[in-house]
């Protein structure tokens, strides 16, 4: 061996191919970050319990016939009596439940659909011109969120018996046009779904300002539409105490009031317990349709303006 000559120790540390990096070690999670995400997830599986036991309780109660309901655990399943039920609740006292329910739809759907287009419009208007007193009056509008409804009832009753519409259909749709809250999260939508400079570019071209919202804005803020839809859906659903102050008249009960006064009646008739817990379920589920048929626009319309 020529004295030149230099012995080298091989490399043990492996290669990679030219132009591809390294794997990654992998990385250790802290202690902190996994009981981090341990008490989310309990405090998530602690709420979801709270929310499911009395939805899982109706269920279970109302396929019971009477004397499994009165006889049995709360959750102990017993005979399966669903459709007799069901068939019981519609055609208790000549079938009032359907009617009810076609009240509340009537109640909820159209009038929902009204306040939502009035308050689009008006958060447009606040998010999109300018005039003098515009963040006095939107001042005017939150001051609204912050008054119960509660305490409106009794105002609202009065005036509509002035105007001689208590007792009517109208008592309950006219008040649920007005909806503050709708107001603010529509301008929020606005400011985040409607760019100026589309606009501007329709007053460019000829458009007017009714069809400029018509055509351009309220496609953008469809998002936005449902969400508040479903906000005010839900609270006209739910509507009892002003159903009960503005309406005489079994005839246009709510499905909420009627369910109240048959639970009233339970002292004297024990039976109409089955019924107004089968009513229960049955009302709950066009909610449950609701939310899920509309779930992916009302969480879009949740983020709007999140990222911009």
């Amino acid at each position: 061996m020529s004295t030149d000559t230099v012995t080298r120790r091989p490399d043990r540390r492996p290669r990679t191919a030219p132009g591809r990096p390294a794997a990654a070690r992998p990385r250790r999670r802290a202690p902190r970050a996994l009981g981090s995400k341990a008490a989310v997830n309990t405090v998530l599986a602690v709420l979801a319990l709270y929310t499911l036991m009395p939805v899982s309780w109706l269920l279970i109660a109302a396929t019971k016939n009477r004397r499994d309901l009165f006889g049995t655990d709360g959750f102990a399943l017993g005979e399966f009596h669903l459709l007799s039920n069901l068939h019981a609740v519609f055609t208790h006292d000549d079938g009032i439940y359907g009617r009810w329910l076609l009240n509340t739809l009537l109640y909820a759907v159209v009038g929902s659909l009204l306040s939502s287009l009035i308050s689009i419009a008006a958060g447009y208007a606040f998010a999109t011109y300018r005039f003098a007193g515009k963040e006095k009056l939107f001042g005017l509008v939150l001051a609204g969120v912050l008054v119960p409804g509660a305490v409106l009832t009794l105002p609202m009753y009065l005036l509509a018996s002035q105007a001689g519409i208590s007792n009517t259909y109208g008592a309950l749709l006219l008040p649920s046009l007005v909806n503050p809250f709708g107001v603010y999260l529509a301008r929020v939508f606005s400011e985040g779904y409607v760019p100026y400079e589309v606009i501007e570019a329709a007053r460019v071209d000829g458009a007017g300002e009714v069809r400029t919202f018509r055509t351009i804005a309220l496609p953008m803020l469809a998002p936005g539409f449902v969400t508040l839809f479903l906000f005010s859906f839900t609270a006209s659903w739910n509507n009892f105490y002003g159903a009960l102050v503005m309406l005489n008249d079994e005839e246009l009960y709510p499905v909420s009031l009627g369910l109240h006064m048959w639970n009233l009646s339970v002292a004297e008739s024990p039976e109409m317990y089955s019924l107004a817990i089968t009513g229960s379920l049955v009302a709950v589920v066009p909610l449950v349709a609701a939310f899920l048929l509309l779930q992916r626009f009302w969480r879009s319309g949740l983020t709007a303006g999140a990222v911009k």
